[in-house]
Order: structure tokens, then sequence, then C-alpha cells
């Protein structure tokens, strides 16, 4: 991008020129600077560059399909190195997440949550069932990834829990959002807070401040170079279960963990 400011900063050129002229120019080993004298001259760049493209339509092509593989590796390798971060400095990963079950966090399971979302909602007997029978050995955190597109208030609930989270009282608020999902709005946050004797003035300060928001937004980029966009997801030492799973896979999971460990003991 420096070349293209540099070389055509004076030409007016819409967005689809510029891509035309950098897939063109990766396609075919030419650079900006040559582009140009080779006669795209500011009244004719746009006419050339598009004809290029019509020219030679499978390097748009193969360059597009370059570009992605060069983004899916990057990602890849971006999650690649928060699930070694989890492994090897788990409470890096954590930091001041919710926390329920085990202190030693040798085992942890992440969830990637939304409170408006019915699957989230539906996986929370599971979840409640399996940290009974194994929060001694395994630690559960809690992670926001509010889906703002398709649900208006999941935001506004994360950073109703959140702000619950600083009076001590996350996961009372927590039940109460996923048990009265058709309830969310700020009447009912109001009246959980007031339930859970929460002091409203810090209540409502602490869920409108930047520092929530900047919280809330944390956790959707972890979200993000993961690769996860959708809820409920859940990690368990860096092993992936998406969506809303059976109490087997969890089971399962749990015991591959345990397999893993062992082996990294020896």
């Amino acid at each position: 991008m420096r070349i293209i400011n540099k070389v055509l900063g004076k030409f007016e050129l819409t967005s689809s020129v510029l891509l035309g002229i950098a897939l063109i120019s990766m396609g075919l080993g030419l650079t900006f600077r040559s582009l140009v004298v080779l006669g795209l001259s500011q009244k004719n760049l746009e006419s050339q560059v598009l004809q290029i493209v019509k020219n030679h339509p499978q390097v748009v092509i193969e360059s597009l399909q370059a570009y992605q593989r060069q983004q899916q590796q990057a990602q890849q390798k971006a999650a690649e190195a928060i699930r070694q971060d989890l492994t090897s400095n788990p409470k890096s990963f954590i930091s001041d997440s919710p926390m329920l079950g085990a202190k030693n966090k040798k085992i942890i399971l992440i969830a990637f949550s939304d409170f408006q979302c019915p699957f989230c909602g539906k996986v929370q007997k599971t979840l409640k069932d399996f940290m009974a029978a194994n929060g001694k050995e395994v630690t559960f955190i809690y992670k926001h990834l509010p889906l703002e597109h398709i649900h208006s208030e999941a935001m506004s609930a994360a950073l109703a829990s959140w702000a619950a989270n600083r009076q001590g009282k996350f996961w009372e608020f927590h039940d109460a959002l996923f048990a009265h999902q058709d309830k969310l709005g700020e009447e009912f946050y109001i009246k959980t807070a007031k339930c859970l004797n929460l002091n409203l003035q810090q209540f409502n300060s602490d869920r409108q401040s930047n520092l929530a928001k900047a919280a809330i937004l944390k956790d959707v980029e972890i979200a993000k170079k993961l690769g996860i966009s959708s809820t409920p997801y859940f990690l368990i030492n860096g092993t992936d279960l998406p969506g809303a799973a059976p109490l087997q896979d969890f089971n399962q999971a749990l015991i591959q963990a345990k397999q893993n460990l062992a082996k990294s003991a020896h």
C-alpha cells in the first residue's frame, strides 16, 4: 500500500481499480511503478486496468485464492499462538474472566457465549451437570461473545453481567439472564440487580463505562483470533467443542484432556 500511495497518490481511483491493480501486479509479477511506466496515465488508468482484469480473469482468481490462503494461514497461526498460551500461561488468557470450579487450572473449560443466544440457553443444564460432577478438577471460564448483528440485547446483557461481576454476583446474574432470555432488557437488568442487592448506582455506572465495553470487546477479539464466530463455543484445554454439545461430548473431551496431561507428565 505504501507503493500505491507513493506512485498513484495523485490519482483518483476507485477501490475496485486499486484491487485490480494489486491483483494484476501480483499475478503478472509487475510493480505498481511499472504499471504506470507501461502507459497507464491518470487519464486512462482505470480503463486500462479493467481491460487487463478482463483479459486475465484466471490471474485475478488465482491471486484472490493466494490472498485467501495467506489470510487463513495467518489466522491459523494466531489461533495456535493463543492455544499454546492457554496451555503454557493460563492466567494470562483467563485474565479477569469469571471463573468456577478447580483453582489449579490444569483442566480448563472455556465458554464463548451470548446471553440472548437460544443455544447458549439450551446448554446451561448440560454445563451445570458437567461441573457438578467435575468441578473439583475442571476450571470453568466464561468469555463474552455477544452476537450483536442478530441479538439486539446481547451486548447490553453482557455489560450488565460484567457490572454484576464487579460486585461479586456474576454467576447469579448469569443464571438469571439465561433463565429469562425472553425478558432481556433494561427493566429486567435493574430488577435483577435489585434482587441481588447490588448497589444500583455502581451497577449503572459500571455497565455504562468504557472499561466494561473494553472488557467485552477483548473477549470478542480473542474469539475472532481463534476463528470463533458462533455461540456457544467451548474449548477444553485447547480442544474445540462447538455448539450446544451433549453431556457425553463434554465427558469425552475431559477424558482426552486427562490423557494429554498424563502424556505430557512423562
